[in-house]
């Protein structure tokens, strides 16, 4: 049933080529910002999820963090 509803109507075709077109410019130039990013701007994003704002907290005793 859908088979036949889609290939009813016109230019249909034009919609997977659009598609594609948007999803290979949208990767190749998430790829490109990827290679272009400076290694400290890097670190330092990969790191905000670890750093809350606050000091971390150590305990007497606490052999998790040495």
């Amino acid at each position: 049933m859908y088979k036949d509803v889609l290939q009813s109507i016109e230019g249909i075709g034009l919609y997977g080529v659009i598609s594609l077109v948007i999803f290979v410019l949208f990767f190749t130039t998430v790829f490109l910002w990827v290679f272009r990013i400076r290694k400290p701007h890097a670190e330092h994003m990969g790191s905000m999820p670890l750093h809350d704002g606050t000091e971390p907290h150590t305990h007497a005793g606490d052999s998790r963090h040495g």
